[in-house]
């Protein structure tokens, strides 16, 4: 398609809107360039590399190695049995476990970690119990701290990513062929390793990638559990030794292994939408497998197990402060904790929303090699973790700050409500953009051909014929925007104004200083926030 000098003119809002939510990733990888100027830059580039190398570099790279890898296997297996249970078999309680085993979605990864210490460490009520009621003495449950406790934390808290896409992919055909297949004579264990496993695989790959992409951006329970990762230790170059470039450094190789993840995790859906489709008249009448006996009460242990660690524990452990002693819980400062969250969400979403309709408006009227482009390139932020963007964001202020201080880039950026939505746009923009773009895909473009042959121009074709048609899709991206909004831990962390703290953070910094108590408050107030898009998707799940 030949663009018109109109159509190029359209065209620079929408470039300026995707180097605007760029501008982090590629202010990252532009840290290997010499920002410093005079040839300085290659030279400290590689000195700091190499002493990283030599020091805490291995440690990073080990340490994350065995959490994703121990993770991803975790995550596959719960997710594809649950997924397999609830799909391939029939049991009492099948339908009730398909919206259970998706509560640990609105438990943040962070949140899981302070309930379970809270719990299990040395001086919880676990352990102090066993030790009064047997008279024992020490240490009676191995240290919750580490890397297998953050292993058993974010397996139980992600593995619901496998578990939606493997039971849509199993949902497909499973049933039919797998009923084929004991046709045929093939007993049930060779009917879910030949028939059911193969279907699978593509969705578990897709998930796994972004269980893994989740674990890579985080950094509450590795900071909490004081495990050296990739993320905890862009923080610390930055906060602690106060050196952009090695936090810039680290940063691009967490960028890459999270961009290798997201190649892989389109790939893996391209596959599965190529292995489920074209599914038979006949699938309907294939029913799921009743099971009896030894195999019922597995089943249940399946669904069961996750859905208590993941969600039903957690959140017994954090009301029991509550119920506990109400006095010690901070609900004078909680209601200012909640407007910051709220307020944050709100202009974030709000903000995400007209950027998304944007976007997906330009796609819609002209979808052409540039503007896929440029959607594409403002998509790119949700893969990225928050301390990327917090790295991002900061190092070109940095850069113009000390080029040009009378400018005061970095008061206007750093510690305001500007930088902090800034780093939210970046990352969530994503969400409202994929929204909007499910929602045009139900509007037939023969609408739009109506409506032009009517005289209708564009402000018109948006507010008369697209947005009536949007309102179900723009509410449920302005959701999930405000959701991920109010967990987000990494970017508020570091970018929020002062005297702003949200409640992610102060569930964070109340952990830290081991007021785990006092953590539970603001914890459950965004387990219960969480919660809302959970029973939606649930809600359409079953709809379907």
């Amino acid at each position: 398609m030949r663009r018109t000098p109109s159509s190029v003119l359209r065209s620079i809002p929408l470039i300026l809107f995707a180097g605007f939510l760029a501008l982090p990733v590629l202010a990252v990888l532009a840290s290997w360039f010499p920002w410093g100027g005079a040839g300085q830059g290659d030279a400290q580039a590689g000195a700091i590399l190499r002493e990283m190398a030599a020091t805490v570099l291995p440690g990073y790279v080990w340490t994350t190695l065995w959490l994703s890898l121990l993770v991803a296997l975790g995550a596959a297996v719960v997710g594809t049995l649950a997924a397999a249970a609830v799909t391939l078999f029939d049991f009492p309680g099948r339908r009730t476990f398909e919206w259970l085993l998706l509560l640990p979605l609105a438990m943040p990864a962070y949140v899981t970690a302070y309930a379970y210490t809270d719990f299990l460490q040395f001086s919880g009520p676990l352990q102090v119990g066993l030790r009064n009621t047997f008279g024992l003495e020490g240490r009676l449950l191995p240290e919750v701290r580490s890397l297998g406790g953050a292993v058993w934390v974010f397996i139980f808290s992600l593995y619901p990513y496998v578990y939606l896409l493997a039971r849509t992919a199993l949902g497909e055909r499973a049933a039919h062929l797998m009923e084929a297949a004991r046709l045929l004579g093939a007993p049930l264990s060779r009917r879910i390793r030949a028939v059911a496993l193969p279907l699978a695989r593509p969705a578990v790959a897709a998930g796994v990638a972004l269980v893994l992409m989740e674990t890579l951006a985080d950094f509450g329970v590795a900071s909490y559990f004081g495990i050296q990762t990739f993320t905890t230790g862009i923080y610390k170059a930055w906060l602690s030794m106060d050196n952009r470039l090695a936090a810039a450094q680290l940063a691009t190789m967490l960028l890459v292994v999270v961009l290798a993840l997201l190649h892989l995790e389109h790939r893996a859906q391209k596959r599965m939408r190529f292995a489920t489709g074209g599914g038979h008249a006949g699938s309907a009448e294939a029913q799921p497998l009743a099971l009896r006996g030894a195999r019922r009460w597995a089943a249940w242990a399946v669904c069961t197990v996750p859905v208590v660690m993941g969600f039903v524990a957690p959140v017994v452990f954090m009301l029991r402060p509550l119920a506990a002693d109400w006095s010690v819980l901070p609900w004078e400062r909680f209601m200012e904790w909640a407007w910051h969250s709220v307020r944050l969400g709100g202009i974030t979403a709000a903000l995400a929303l007209v950027i998304a309709l944007a976007l997906a408006f330009a796609v819609r009227r002209q979808p052409d090699a540039i503007t896929r482009g440029v959607v594409q390139l403002a998509s790119v932020g949700y893969a990225v973790p928050g301390a990327v963007i917090v790295v991002g964001l900061l190092l070109p202020v940095g850069w113009l700050q000390a080029a040009m201080p009378q400018w005061g880039v970095g008061a206007l950026v750093t510690a305001t409500a500007f930088g902090i939505v800034w780093a939210y746009l970046v990352r969530f923009c994503a969400v409202a953009l994929q929204s909007m773009q499910s929602g045009y895909a139900r509007i037939p473009p023969s609408l739009d051909d109506s409506a032009r042959m009517l005289g209708t121009g564009s402000a018109g074709l948006l507010a008369r014929v697209h947005w009536p048609l949007l309102k179900r899709s723009t509410a449920a991206a302005a959701l999930l925007v405000f959701v991920d909004v109010m967990k987000e831990l990494p970017a508020t962390m570091v970018l929020r104004p002062f005297n702003s703290d949200t409640l992610a953070v102060v569930a964070y910094q109340l952990a830290r200083d081991e007021r785990l108590g006092e953590a539970a408050l603001p914890s459950l107030a965004l387990v219960a926030v969480g919660l809302v898009p959970v029973i939606l998707l649930s809600r359409t799940l079953r709809s379907r």
